[in-house]
């Protein structure tokens, strides 16, 4: 893209048509795969807090007080787990280890205990 000078809105050309009237390209949108993504994704932060919790790195109440004020999210993740459930989580770490055999996907042993 650099050696044919297309950088962009800079020159009106690049991954995209920047000049005046071209179309916009719409964002696919696909409420499975977001699903997915979010799972994966507060799946691994819920564990993680849980192991903090386990290995007494900070109570829940700063775990949870960590994560509203610290990064602006709208629940502590604790509280995040027992909405989503213990279970649910544990399942979508398990599938995930299965799938990848990779060791960020392994639970903490005090998530398959909270499991109710």
């Amino acid at each position: 893209m650099s050696e044919a000078k297309l950088h962009g809105r800079k020159t009106g050309k690049g991954f995209y048509d920047y000049a005046e009237g071209a179309a916009k390209p719409e964002p696919q949108k696909d409420d499975s795969l977001y699903q997915q993504i979010f799972m994966r994704i507060i799946s691994m932060l819920i564990n993680e807090a849980v192991e903090a919790k386990r290995l007494g790195v900070a109570s829940d109440q700063d775990l949870e007080l960590a994560m509203r004020k610290g990064v602006n999210y709208p629940k502590g993740l604790l509280a995040w787990g027992e909405e989503i459930g213990y279970a649910k989580i544990s399942g979508t770490l398990q599938n995930l280890y299965e799938e990848y055999q990779e060791d960020r996907y392994r639970q903490s042993p005090l998530l398959r205990k909270m499991i109710s």
